[in-house]
């Protein structure tokens, strides 16, 4: 049995649980000092999560791009997305609105990756080994 993992999968899903912990944790560290818990904001936890969907998503929109589709739009889109989680990083007081557009525009990018490479049934070019 050949099981290969599918990466595109793997970013959404790793951007859908970056928003989902981007948008509960601020509820839950604001409710954790009523049953008698007080805890800082984790940066480096942040910045984690941010490297794991860039390495995962880097992966998937290479391998989609060399293999299949041949179109820079998922990489730029993606780049982008990942430009905006930084800034959100660095630029606190605009957390909210620099993150709604990056993980919009991650999982736009693995989407759109995911579409190319199911219509690339073919080879493009002469790198293609499929």
């Amino acid at each position: 049995m050949n099981l290969k993992p599918n990466w595109d999968a793997m970013g959404i899903f790793t951007s859908v649980a970056c928003a989902i912990h981007c948008a509960i944790l601020p509820l839950l560290v604001a409710s954790l000092p009523i049953f008698g818990i007080n805890i800082v904001e984790n940066v480096k936890f942040e910045f984690f999560m941010i490297f794991l969907a860039m390495v995962v998503g880097i992966y998937a929109l290479y391998h989609g791009y060399k293999k299949h589709h041949h179109s820079l739009l998922p990489i730029v889109l993606f780049v982008t997305g990942v430009c905006f989680l930084f800034a959100k990083q660095i630029f606190s007081t605009w957390h909210i609105l620099l993150l709604v557009p990056a993980v919009i525009l991650i999982v736009t990018a693995h989407w759109l990756n995911y579409r190319n490479c199911q219509k690339a049934n073919h080879c493009h070019a002469t790198d293609c080994n499929h």
